[in-house]
């Protein structure tokens, strides 16, 4: 009888996994509700456990590389460094109600903002670097100064 019931959960479960629905090449819980659906912005809702839906994503995209699963707060944020066109899936927390996933789509607006960011952190960076080492090279000079005016003065 176990037997029988393994081989019916096996012929149940497996091809739902391998024919399961995608959004921008990003795998979609397939007992999700869809709330939103845009060209490049997915939203569903599920009765599921934050934490089963997340399993789902760690089982689905095990295989993908460059993928960054984050653990927020109020959410599981998985992100793409990759080249596919998705850039993120957001997993919320939503207690007693269910969860809530949004999956986006990879866009010109967050990769400007991200090169923006870094070329201004660049330079931050260097100008703290360059201050210290002008007040560094201040202090050093003003020692040695000293101490040339007191062995003179010997």
């Amino acid at each position: 009888m176990k037997q029988l019931m393994l081989i019916l959960s096996l012929v149940i479960f497996l091809p739902l996994s391998s024919h399961a629905e995608d959004f921008l090449g990003a795998p979609v819980l397939p007992q999700g509700t869809v709330t939103t659906k845009t060209d490049a912005r997915l939203e569903m809702k599920t009765g599921l456990s934050h934490d089963a839906v997340v399993a789902f994503y760690r089982e689905a995209l095990k295989d993908v590389k460059d993928i960054k699963f984050r653990d927020w707060k109020e959410a599981t944020y998985i992100e793409d460094d990759g080249n596919s066109p998705w850039h993120s899936i957001t997993v919320s927390k939503l207690g007693e109600k269910g969860t809530d996933i949004i999956i986006a789509k990879d866009n010109w607006t967050w990769i400007m903002g991200t090169l923006v960011l870094r070329f201004v952190g660049v330079f931050v960076v260097l100008m703290i670097l360059l201050l210290g080492m002008a007040l560094s090279g201040s202090i050093i000079s003003r020692s040695v100064a000293s101490m040339a005016a007191k062995k003179a003065a010997n």
